[in-house]
Formats: structure tokens, sequence, C-alpha cells
């Protein structure tokens, strides 16, 4: 008779050589999210974009994002990076279903539409509303709140690296934030 052992918790988890490795040979994914304000009748009032230093040593703004694990549902990686970039007491109301607002394919090349230089991957995006204190954790430095309009300016969106400027405006454009 076979036995079978536990299987390893942190088994999404990769070491940096074998991250770099995997990212060279598959697309991996990613969920995306941004966080925003909603009034009484569910209208967005706010859009929050974290500052963060890039690994250049760059300042710039972005969206709450990290990789989906091994065995992780999307629900799940969703909550956790959301949790992780914004603090345990940002109160995030997932969306009931798992359907992103937009999908969005980062590919290593200067010029496609969006671009990560590390990797192909695949980002399920969501616009996802937040009723707590957001207190940035980890690499984020602080969480800025905005108008749509002004989150989608041109000034604001060359801060967002790799075309997320573009993938905001067409995230908040689809759940109607946007003339």
């Amino acid at each position: 008779m076979a036995q079978t052992s536990t299987p390893d918790p942190n088994s999404g988890w990769f070491s940096e050589d074998e991250l770099t490795a995997i990212r060279q040979r598959l697309p991996l994914m990613y969920v995306e999210a941004v966080p925003v304000r909603v009034d009484s009748y569910s209208v967005i009032t706010e859009v929050g974009l974290l500052l963060r230093v890039s690994s250049e040593g760059s300042m710039n703004r972005t969206l709450v994002s990290g990789r989906v694990l091994f065995g992780e549902t999307l629900r799940d990686a969703l909550f956790r990076h959301l949790e992780k970039d914004l603090g345990p007491m940002a109160f995030p109301q997932l969306p009931v279903s798992p359907q992103p607002v937009q999908v969005a394919e980062y590919f290593p090349e200067p010029d496609a539409k969006y671009t990560d230089f590390r990797q192909h991957a695949v980002a399920l995006v969501y616009v996802v509303p937040v009723t707590g204190t957001c207190e940035p954790r980890q690499d984020a430095l602080e969480i800025t709140w905005m108008s749509p309009e002004q989150a989608v300016s041109d000034s604001v969106g060359s801060e967002l690296e790799g075309g997320r400027g573009q993938l905001l405006r067409a995230a908040l454009a689809s759940v109607g934030a946007l003339p």
C-alpha cells in the first residue's frame, strides 16, 4: 500500500534561483487589485495607488499585485495581497465571483502593451472596495487616495510602470467609474 505524505504547506514559494528559472520558461499567474472607496450607492469616489521604490531605486505608483501560489484560489490570493499591501484593517470587499474586470498579459519586451522585464505573466485584474483603514506594509511606502479622474491623468499615469496607467484606465472604465 502506497503511503501518502502531508503536502508541504509552503509549496508555492520558490527560492530566487528557482523563480528566475521558472520565469524564463513559463508564464506566471498574478492578481492585481485596484483598491477603491465607494459611496452608499457603490459609486467609486476614490482610487488608491501605492507608492513604492522600484528595484532600480526610482519612486513609482503601482497597484496591489502578486503571484497566485500553487493550490491557492484566486480569492485567497487576492485577499492575501490586499492584506499584505494595505494592512489587516483595510477590510476589502472581495467580489462574489472570481471574474476579473480586465486581463493583462505582460511580456518582457519593451514594445509590448504591458511590460514586465522579468517575465511573461498573466494578471487577472479586480476593482476592490475597501472600507477600513489602509496602512501600507511590505515594500509599499504609502497609499494615495485620489478621484478616478486624477488617478487616470497623464501625470499619474506616467508614474505607473509597465503600462499600468492604461490598465488602470481600462479597469475603472469597465466598472463605470469614468465618463
